[in-house]
């Protein structure tokens, strides 16, 4: 699983936090509002038509994943990797292999 290259600059889309792949296939993570957002949803790069995942509950930490019809029938470890990357892209910019890789921690005091 290759590691992904972190989107942004000037003129980029202010929602889209980074992109990830499983060697096969990119994703894109894209957050629901740009100020605390409620919600996060992974697509194939370049149709955001096809969604793979979308987690919801981040401003009451009560957090639910919807798969995407045709994701839904990955095996378990697949989707479990695909739920850690995506928040790594989605709380970092980018995803980093391992358990004591190191990471960009953001803290919201409002």
């Amino acid at each position: 699983m290759s590691r992904p290259i972190p989107t942004g600059g000037p003129g980029s889309d202010l929602l889209e936090r980074g992109r990830f792949s499983d060697g096969r296939t990119r994703f894109n993570v894209r957050a629901s509002s740009v100020d605390a957002p409620e919600s996060f949803q992974v697509y194939v790069e370049g149709n955001r038509a096809d969604i793979v995942l979308i987690v919801s509950g981040l401003g009451t930490e009560h957090l639910h994943a919807t798969w995407g019809e045709g994701w839904r029938s990955c095996q378990k470890a697949w989707k479990t990797w695909a739920e850690k990357a995506a928040f790594q892209v989605f709380y970092n910019g980018h995803h980093r292999g391992g358990p004591d890789a190191p990471g960009v921690v953001r803290v919201c005091n409002g």
